[in-house]
């Protein structure tokens, strides 16, 4: 179950004739800066998990360091 042409054609008739044609761009900029935070805390997401999983592994490092010395 795909999009065809005709119902990309329809949406697009919808949007124009919601939006009108001077309010496009702006609706379209504001969709653009929406999907780039998206991204950008998606992004931010990731390397804090990085970050969380470096320490924890630093941690365990340091413990068995101090199990092996002591």
């Amino acid at each position: 179950m795909s999009i065809g042409p005709w119902q990309i054609v329809l949406i697009l008739v919808i949007v124009l004739i919601i939006f009108g044609a001077g309010k496009l761009p702006r609706v379209a900029g504001d969709l653009a800066k929406g999907i780039k935070n998206f991204k950008k805390g998606m992004n931010e997401e990731d390397s804090a998990k990085e970050i969380s999983a470096s320490e924890n592994a630093k941690e365990t490092t340091e413990e068995k360091d101090k199990a092996a010395q002591g």
